[in-house]
């Protein structure tokens, strides 16, 4: 049989961009500033560009944040990690900077992004394209052969990308063994850091991510799982904010990314459910180590790392300034950790990258910096709220638009979570990839049923299934 071609006419998001309040446009004083920045000549530097970068990010990315080089060592390797120079840009006090604090982070829908900064530096003078020769602040770090971080160094420099890759092209290049020069190590340092995560007690949840994309005069809804060169490119990210909070730390400033460990509770429940799902839990591994075998394409193995999700609850921004935060830990991290790869996307990244750049050298931290600190968690918790509403608005609208003229048919699914109480749960179908509520009194957890829909609202963005 042929399958089915599902996609959802073309859909105004508008009203989610009203409904959550999101700037239009940058203010005339903001657009000015940048556009007065965009032209600014950066001679006072040190010239790296015979470093040969380049960038990974999904194809049609303009915003590029970091770039990367890969070299060996002896007794190990070298990371160089340039991390776009965003505080070049914007000056502490005017317009920009005030806005930039309003709006927090990018936030992504499907017929555009609402970005931090105007366009005219996030995807063009501040942006690490290809061939242009930009501001950077510039990572180096040695790993040594068994994963661990053995020294850091960060500074402002100028670097030059010289291609901009994306990830599916890359792993594919990694497939056949062809990886460009400059990554030709990612998969050998990418592993190497995998697994010194999991020895630290490290937890990876390799979720499958709904995305909507562009079809034709419409829009489809695709279920994308993360290919490995993806997470061994998000690993050097790791490593780079590890680093960072170990100056910050140190230096008795900064501001962490942190998470507190599950409580033993919740990781007992987490043993119980493998054991109800017949997923192996070996005698004395984590639940890293279990999660990390598991194969989220079959249904019991997506409904236990549905649970442990539960165990990574209460991540926040801690600042501190003087004593170091009595839980400087991010438990999915099972280490320190903070947030200074993604400056163009994420304004916290700004603050914390001049704190470190200060610290390592023995400066003064500026104080544009310093005060910025206990501010920020409100600020990032806030918009982390709006970015992450603004995702699941955009997904649930194109999940009820496509099924809105299907009510009544029946579905295979998958159930992935259960609320006995309440006689409902979540399940997951195939085609297209929707995820929703079941209502049901015998629902079985990671178990594949029929099920019925009987409910699809656009309007409240609803979707609603009854177990058959």
């Amino acid at each position: 049989m042929t399958a089915r071609r599902v996609f959802a006419p073309r859909i105004d998001f508008s009203s989610l961009r009203h409904e959550l309040e999101l700037p239009e446009a940058f203010s005339a004083a903001a657009q000015e500033e940048a556009e007065g920045a965009a032209g600014r000549v950066f001679e006072d530097r040190p010239d790296r560009t015979e470093l040969e970068f380049v960038t990974i990010d999904p194809p049609t990315s303009k915003d590029l944040d970091q770039a990367l080089l890969l070299q060996r060592r002896e007794g190990g390797y070298r990371v160089y990690y340039a991390i776009a120079d965003v505080a070049a840009f914007v000056a502490p006090g005017g317009a920009l900077e005030k806005e930039t604090w309003e709006r927090g982070q990018t936030v992504y829908l499907p017929d555009g992004k609402v970005p931090l900064h105007p366009a005219v530096l996030s995807e063009g003078a501040a942006s690490l394209l290809p061939d242009q020769t930009r501001p950077a602040v510039l990572w180096t770090i040695d790993v040594d052969e068994q994963g661990n971080a053995t020294g850091a160094d960060v500074a402002r420099a100028l670097v030059r990308s010289r291609a901009k890759l994306n990830y599916e092209a890359v792993q594919q290049d990694a497939d056949k063994g062809q990886l460009h020069p400059s990554i030709a190590l990612l998969p050998e340092v990418g592993r190497l850091l995998v697994a010194r995560g999991l020895d630290r007690g490290a937890v990876n949840l390799p979720l499958p991510e709904q995305e909507v994309e562009p079809d034709g005069d419409g829009w489809r809804l695709t279920l994308r799982a993360p290919v490995e060169v993806e997470e061994y490119n998000a690993q050097i990210s790791l490593l780079t904010g590890m680093a960072a909070a170990k100056i910050m730390l140190a230096g008795g400033v900064g501001l962490l990314r942190t998470m507190p460990p599950a409580p033993a509770e919740t990781v007992e429940a987490l043993r119980l459910a493998a054991k109800a799902l017949d997923v192996p839990w070996p005698e004395g591994a984590t639940p890293g180590r279990v999660i990390a075998a598991l194969d989220p394409a079959q249904p019991r193995a997506a409904a236990l790392l549905d649970q442990a999700a539960e165990m990574m609850r209460g991540a926040g921004y801690t600042p501190f300034d003087g004593a170091p935060p009595e839980q400087p830990l991010h438990a999915a991290v099972a280490a320190p950790y903070a947030h200074v790869t993604a400056p163009l996307r994420r304004l916290a990244d700004r603050y914390v990258t001049e704190v470190c750049l200060a610290l390592h050298v023995g400066a003064a931290v500026p104080s544009w910096a310093r005060e910025a600190l206990p501010k920020l968690p409100e600020v990032m918790t806030r918009t982390d709220r709006v970015a992450g509403a603004a995702e699941r608005g955009a997904v649930d609208l194109v999940e009820a638009t496509l099924l809105q003229g299907r009510v009544g048919e029946t579905f295979e699914a998958a159930v992935l979570d259960v609320d006995r109480a309440k006689h409902r749960g979540d399940i997951a179908i195939d085609e297209p990839p929707v995820r929703a509520r079941c209502e049901g009194d015998a629902l079985p957890l990671g178990e594949r049923i029929t099920v019925r829909l009987t409910e699809a609202d656009p309007a409240k963005r609803k979707v609603t299934f009854h177990e058959v």
